[in-house]
């Protein structure tokens, strides 16, 4: 992920760039937001490459001498369905509503949309804490002793 990151600071510093001068040559001030914004998002997307490159370390895409077959296997875990993007849509849809019929179903809206995005965002959360464990270990824990071996 490396060079993603660097592709993304590049595009970043451009929109930095470009926001800087185009707000001083123009002066106008929806043009120099819309590129302050893009510099902000460039900039996030790049901060999120450059964690996970140092949470993961080098793929083998990143290596000089990988070979094809070292970025064989499973890429990541792809949950096979989930309520919450269709609960997202709603909520979507019911604040489009609110904006045409009133507030108070805006509003509505919101929750129903701060739900569905904190549901998105946390169900596999605790995932990756969990791991196999065997048997033995569920014993020792537990407090029984079923084991066979002798001390």
């Amino acid at each position: 992920m490396r060079t993603e990151a660097r592709l993304f600071t590049g595009v970043a510093l451009f929109f930095a760039a470009t926001a800087v001068l185009y707000g001083w040559w123009s002066a106008e001030p929806a043009g120099t937001a819309a590129l302050t914004v893009a510099f902000l998002m460039a900039s996030l997307v790049a901060f999120f490459f450059r964690v996970q490159h140092h949470k993961r370390g080098p793929r083998a895409q990143d290596l000089d001498d990988a070979e094809v077959a070292d970025s064989a296997g499973p890429l990541d875990f792809f949950p096979p369905h989930s309520p919450w993007p269709i609960t997202i849509a709603l909520g979507a849809v019911v604040i489009a509503l609110g904006i045409v019929f009133g507030l108070w179903l805006a509003l509505i809206g919101f929750g129903v949309l701060a739900l569905a995005v904190f549901g998105l965002v946390f169900q596999y959360a605790g995932r990756g804490a969990q791991r196999p464990s065997s048997p033995e270990e569920e014993d020792s824990r537990s407090g029984s002793s079923t084991s066979t071996r002798s001390p």
